[in-house]
């Protein structure tokens, strides 16, 4: 015990000896300057270039900042804007050689600027001291030398450090540097003060001085630097890389296919940035959703409590967003190194157009890669990106969901008997083509036109192939290829099963899809059929699986389950006799034939 209130001891001394070297002006430099930082001169402040910036379809954005920059007079960088990264991704950092970062601080600042004075008000406020001729509404003319509008004076600043009281209030007091709407002029015999307002006109004897010095308080952000015992350089390669929501690219697809199984793909993407001026960046535009655990979490350094609002096209809340993301989870992409001599960042205007580079994978990511990006905060880009051929045929494709029971349909009300009808019109056979994905690239969820020979053919989605894989996008309706199907009850038989003291009826069905081939080429077809119970047969060799009604989200074209399923409380006694059954049948049509393809299947009911 004695040793630990031994340690303990040192350590207070320690602590108390740090904190009075620290009070004397002999600590590190962390602390603030008495009575507050000193003013910072406009001319003073910088803003870091963009670099490189990885972008997600999301709309994040993984930012990397770095160049040389000017320091102020004690060696450090200060910034005019800050970020507002997601907690835990900001990491500023010294690419400079003889100075060592110590500190980032981001906080409220007075800047000192000039602007130009525009009104009689700003004219006397810039020339103190100046000889003027004064003109008041409704009087004579008179001599005077401008003394000088007074500001309120902001008290102690020890009290605003102190913060609020213990009821949680903050002192009332004039807000610091406020002017006043008084004038005081030194005239013949004492002292004037004149309301602004009164003044009419002014003649200033010589000329006046047209710049006003103002003071306001900015959002900063100051890196501080360690130069050792050299003396501060007058320059510091510096950066910083944070995530950040505010920029994403839209991709979209043209397809042009050639009628004989070859399909020209171009890829473009649409960049929308309202998140910071780009000026000959390197733009990384990832393929894949990483996961940013704490995405909706600000960093404290950026001095808000919430994200700028932005605009539809990054509401969350929205489907859009969400509509083209890829289910990848993985690591962020890694920037590059990009080493540039000192004074030969690009400009603006010398930046060349975009250009793609060969896209890499990064993980689970891929990237593509597009330099020399000039783009302004609230601009957008149309830019293409790559272009390959990849091997297509065409699929005529029937899908066909089952109905409600009879004995569930009697529970319907008429609204829900009119929509159910509407979702079970007569079937179609949907014209797609089923590309391969041979091409070197992982294929996108995007939206994506279809043309052949110029003429547009159709608006589908492309959704996420990964290569070697295949993906198909529907054409349109294929009205030269006509179905019809029939159901019929073929038996029942009452107290077919019993179980927990509960006897139940059987119900034996039969179906048939008739297809004729009007087209004048043999075409390939894809039927499913989806029935509510158990599949006891089907013919041409149709291929019967047993679905699971819980997690195959193939039970219905609808989705995991049909529109109108929950529209019945299902009793518990349904799944341990039914389920969903599935029939599929693929062969080949000739022009001019047709073929019925006939299956039984069956439910228990009670």
């Amino acid at each position: 015990m004695n040793t630990r209130k031994a340690a303990f001891g040192i350590l207070l001394v320690l602590a108390m000896s740090t904190a009075a070297a620290q009070a004397q002006g002999k600590g590190n430099g962390y602390r603030a300057h008495s009575g507050g930082p000193p003013a910072v001169e406009a001319s003073a402040l910088t803003t870091m270039p963009v670099k490189e910036l990885a972008i997600f379809k999301d709309g994040h954005a993984f930012v990397l900042h770095e160049s040389e920059l000017p320091t102020d007079a004690v060696g450090d960088v200060v910034l005019d804007t800050l970020p507002t990264p997601v907690i835990g991704t900001f990491w500023p950092y010294s690419a400079d050689g003889g100075a060592k970062l110590k500190a980032v601080v981001a906080g409220r600042r007075k800047v000192k600027s000039e602007r130009t004075a525009l009104s009689i008000r700003e004219l006397l406020e810039a020339n103190p001291g100046a000889e003027v001729l004064i003109t008041e509404h409704g009087g004579e003319a008179y001599d005077a030398t401008v003394v000088g509008i007074p500001k309120s004076k902001p008290e102690d600043e020890a009290e605003e450090r102190t913060g609020p009281n213990s009821q949680g209030e903050r002192p009332q007091r004039a807000q610091p540097g406020v002017p006043s709407d008084v004038i005081i002029l030194k005239v013949h015999g004492g002292v004037k003060v004149v309301p602004l307002s009164r003044i009419q006109d002014v003649t200033f004897r010589a000329e006046p001085r047209a710049v006003l010095a103002t003071e306001e308080s900015r959002k900063l952000l100051t890196l501080k630097l360690d130069w050792g015992e050299r003396d501060p350089g007058q320059t510091a390669k510096v950066g910083m890389v944070y995530l950040q929501r505010g920029f994403r690219w839209i991709p979209s697809y043209r397809i042009d296919i050639d009628g004989a199984g070859l399909a020209h793909v171009r890829l473009q993407a649409t960049l929308i940035n309202e998140l910071v001026d780009i000026d000959g960046a390197t733009a990384h535009l990832v393929i894949g959703v990483p996961s940013f655990y704490f995405r909706d979490t600000l960093d404290p350094m950026a001095l808000q409590e919430a994200a700028v609002q932005l605009s539809q096209s990054f509401q969350r809340q929205g489907r859009m967003p969400y509509a083209f993301s890829n289910a990848l989870q993985t690591q962020i992409a890694q920037m590059g190194n990009y080493n540039y001599p000192r004074g030969a960042q690009p400009e603006a205007a010398e930046v060349a157009d975009p250009a793609i580079t060969v896209g890499s994978r990064n993980e689970d990511l891929f990237i593509f890669t597009v330099d020399n990006v000039v783009l302004r905060k609230g601009e957008r880009m149309v830019v293409p990106v790559v272009e390959f051929t990849l091997p297509y045929e065409d699929v005529y494709g029937l899908d066909i969901a089952f109905t409600p029971p009879a004995e569930v349909r009697s529970n319907f009300n008429n609204r829900q008997a009119e929509e159910l009808a509407r979702l079970m019109r007569a079937p179609k056979v949907m014209h797609r083509i089923r590309l391969e994905n041979k091409s070197p690239y992982p294929l996108t969820t995007a939206p994506a036109i279809i043309l052949r020979d110029g003429h547009l053919l159709a608006q589908s989605l492309m959704t996420y192939t990964a290569l070697g894989a295949q993906t198909d996008l529907d054409l349109t309706p294929a009205v030269d290829v006509r179905v019809s199907k029939s159901d019929v009850e073929t038996k029942r038989t009452p107290n077919a099963e019993k179980w927990d003291h509960e006897t139940y009826g059987r119900v034996d069905l039969a179906g048939k899809i008739s297809l004729t081939n009007h087209r004048p080429e043999r075409v390939k077809l894809e039927v499913t059929r989806h029935v509510l119970g158990a599949v006891a047969g089907a013919d041409h060799d149709g291929v019967i699986e047993k679905a699971n009604v819980f997690e195959d989200s193939r039970a219905s074209s609808h989705g995991d389950y049909p529109h109108w399923w929950h529209w019945y409380d299902w009793p518990y006694w349904w799944y341990r006799f039914n389920g969903i059954g599935r029939i599929t049948w693929i062969f080949e049509l000739e022009a001019g034939a047709s073929i019925d393809l006939n299956y039984t299947w069956y439910y228990y009911w009670r």
